[in-house]
């Protein structure tokens, strides 16, 4: 079948090499390439080098709102458009370029989390499982009918770049059979999603980011491996003997801990960290500008005695 895919970041290129060795893909659309590194060189997106590897034809329209674009895209005659984390809207007129329409992977079991961060809110709601569906896409937000899902359970120390690998991976197979089946059959078979259960997935706030000791430590957990290994959760730590000096520390994995204490207090000399009930053991951390760390090579440089407190931070 003659396939348009349409996607951006890492998520997608699962998907993109799958389809690619059993249909034909006759473009891919991605994000232009954009300054990225200490250097700020332009740097194209993961899906256009995968697609360079392919040997496809790969375009970077900054909208597809224009009729020359859209003209331009009729043009290759698809059968179907695949859209993967692409990161621009899809105008109704080319929802209805393609024969067979236009189909969506996105990272969730809809109804639940509609929108552009379904994998962090899963984690961070405490949620036990999720999963990806593939979606005919219509003008709303991730409304369209479903058309297949594949449940994923989510482990109780999972982080979203965890589940993200592991949901690209059952995302690919997912949509490689729903594109065979819509080659064989014509169609597919799609219902309606349920009108109850809905949420929605907003993108992260980069207050949301900034570690909240006072919650209950289960839900600190939530947020710290919900938002790693972007854009992680932070603390702000005191310097050894410099009470009027703070560092930034990105916290990437942790454990539930024992003990109490006033919350944002370390309470013993193991940088267990109390919480609103409860505590947490921070277990792989990251210094800004420096590699992340586990626990016993962070303490080296970094000693985090008992007694000492993460401080507030009012710069965000």
């Amino acid at each position: 079948m003659r396939i348009v895919f349409m996607g951006s970041p890492d998520f997608a290129v699962p998907t993109l090499r799958r389809l690619a060795e059993r249909h034909e893909i006759a473009a891919v659309y991605t994000q232009p390439p954009r300054p990225a590194g200490r250097g700020k060189k332009e740097r194209p997106t993961p899906v256009a080098q995968a697609a360079l590897e392919l040997g496809i034809e790969t375009r970077w329209p900054v909208s597809l709102k224009s009729r020359k674009e859209q003209e331009r895209l009729a043009e290759l005659k698809p059968q179907a458009i695949v859209v993967v984390a692409y990161g621009l809207i899809l105008p109704k007129a080319v929802l209805s370029i393609p024969e067979h329409g236009c189909y969506n992977l996105h990272a969730s079991l809809l109804p639940r989390w509609r929108g552009a961060a379904p994998i962090q809110r899963a984690i961070m709601a405490g949620d036990e499982t999720t999963g990806v569906c593939v979606m005919r896409m219509d003008a709303g937000l991730d409304t369209g009918d479903v058309c297949g899902c594949h449940e994923v359970a989510i482990g109780k120390d999972m982080t979203a770049g965890e589940l993200h690998d592991v949901l690209a991976e059952k995302g690919a197979a997912l949509m490689a059979a729903a594109m065979d089946e819509l080659e064989r059959e014509g169609t597919l078979e799609c219902v309606p999603q349920p009108r109850v259960g809905v949420t929605y997935a907003p993108k992260i706030d980069k207050r949301e980011a900034y570690i909240d000791f006072s919650k209950p430590a289960r839900q600190v957990l939530a947020q710290i491996h919900g938002l790693s290994p972007y854009p992680g959760a932070w603390m702000l730590l005191p310097r050894e003997g410099e009470s009027s000096s703070a560092v930034r520390v990105r916290v990437l994995k942790a454990a539930l801990a024992q003990g109490a204490g006033m919350p944002g207090e370390i309470i013993d000399d193991d940088l267990a960290i109390a919480c609103g009930e409860g505590a947490i053991r921070p277990l792989l951390l990251q210094r800004e500008g420096r590699a992340p760390m586990e626990r016993a090579a962070f303490l080296r440089g970094f000693p985090a005695p008992k007694g000492t407190r993460a401080v507030a931070d009012d710069d965000f």
